[in-house]
């Protein structure tokens, strides 16, 4: 059976959600690989009297909501144990029943209120590099403390003692060395351990036992390869490795086991927070963009920056994740422009670049070189079929195709489940053995 990574190419929002979701039927388990409660993904579910549900999820997999799947949050996603807490009773309210159907690793590091802070100082700081655009929830810190080996981990809240004198020695390192609110959070966090205990562990060898017994598994990615640590636009970037190769640190699966890597792009570009992106348009039609495809941040509302699609960027991003095929998000926003234009290059002092900039400062002087196409003017919504889009809006899907060097296996024509064509000419139907 097949193992498949779902990732982001673009600045992450790119609808990573309701693609987990409607593959979810076909695989096992899904597994999250990095990230925190930064990370947004929606859903919306059509009941049995046809009435829709939108659900935002932050930190357990999308899977949840398909009954008899498994999820796993692994070690490579860092945890505010509240907000996972706050999470699983917006499910069992959702009347989801995840038991015995979610478990966390007891690698995974831990979020606490002093991270929230610091992260929180750095974005309200006067100078400019601090202040990046994060969602201000502590991811950052919490991944900073990982790094520097003074994290504490979710296995860490089942031990009150050696919780204590952690939380004890990373208090007197910020200057925060108050006995009393070390005491509260000890109790505080030590009750949501217990909380948590029954979901807790070892999560690399589940997943490996499932591997080896034939289960299939979705590795589910937050954010998207332009905010990736290593290769995104840094330092307006994430604090985790949100490509492909993430999901083998994060979830403790080994790269022989994956069989390929799904890249999920939208039909035009958005950003959060921020930093350098090419194809922005502060005009009218940015405007129509981010209100016809409702592009608010699912975890802090924050409207995003809107822009045409911009294929140098996907092509890097493509190549970075050995994606061999795509899924496309939102081509139904498009539906009513007149003409589409697609950012083929950038233009840089004189130069034409074809190739995604390393250097930030290069990449912030870029302007897109754009190609234009006509638009169809009428609605795709809904449409099940490759056959059934008209005309122009194959020609676009085909030169996005061309440019990004990977085939369309999905295409999403809505925000609802079964508003999605699955196409022949890619490989994930072989993937996952689909009819």
């Amino acid at each position: 059976m097949a193992n498949i990574v779902v990732v982001g190419i673009q600045w992450g929002d790119e609808g990573k959600g309701k693609i987990v979701d409607y593959l979810s039927r076909y695989v096992d388990i899904v597994a999250r690989y990095q990230g925190g409660h930064n990370a947004g993904h929606t859903v919306l579910l059509t009941g049995n009297n046809k009435s829709n549900r939108q659900v935002i999820l932050h930190l357990i997999p999308t899977g949840i909501l398909r009954p008899g799947k498994k999820c796993v949050i692994g070690n490579g996603v860092v945890v505010d144990p509240k907000a996972l807490l706050e999470e699983m009773n917006m499910l069992t309210g959702c009347g989801i029943d995840y038991a015995g159907r979610l478990f966390i690793s007891h690698r995974a590091h831990l979020i606490l209120p002093y991270h929230r802070k610091i992260e929180q100082e750095e974005e309200n700081s006067s100078a400019p590099l601090r202040r990046i655009g994060t969602t201000g929830r502590g991811i950052g810190p919490a991944y900073v403390d990982k790094m520097s080996r003074s994290g504490i981990m979710m296995t860490d809240l089942l031990d009150k003692d050696l919780f204590r004198e952690k939380l004890r020695l990373n208090s007197i390192s910020r200057g925060l060395d108050d006995e009393r609110l070390s005491e509260q959070l000890t109790e505080e966090y030590c009750r949501y351990g217990e909380q948590i205990k029954p979901y807790l562990a070892d999560t690399s060898a589940l997943l490996n036992q499932a591997i080896d017994q034939g289960e299939s598994l979705l590795f589910e990615g937050a954010q998207g390869t332009l905010l990736d640590i290593d290769h995104g636009t840094y330092p307006y970037v994430t604090s985790s490795s949100a490509t492909a190769g993430g999901a083998c640190t994060g979830t403790g699966v080994g790269p022989t086991k994956i069989t390929g890597a799904l890249g999920v792009v939208k039909a035009y570009t958005t950003r959060v927070g921020h930093g350098p992106f090419p194809t922005e348009l502060q005009n009218e039609m940015g405007e129509k963009l981010r209100r016809d495809g409702g592009e608010y941040g699912a975890t802090t509302g924050r409207p995003r920056r809107c822009g045409w699609f911009d294929a140098v960027a996907v092509r890097y991003a493509v190549r970075l994740n050995g994606v061999e095929a795509l899924a496309l998000t939102k081509l139904d926003v498009l539906d009513d422009c007149p003409r589409i234009k697609i950012c083929v290059g950038y233009s840089w002092r004189g130069e034409t670049l074809v190739s995604f900039p390393d250097n930030l400062a290069v990449l912030q002087e870029c302007r897109p070189v754009y190609e234009e196409m006509p638009g169809w003017l009428t609605t795709t919504q809904g449409i099940s079929r490759y056959s059934e889009l008209p005309e122009r809006t194959r020609n676009y899907l085909q030169k996005i195709q061309e440019l990004a060097g990977a085939d369309a296996a999905l295409i999403s024509t809505g925000p609802g489940r079964e508003q999605t064509i699955l196409t022949d000419n890619s490989p994930l139907k072989n993937w996952l053995g689909i009819a």
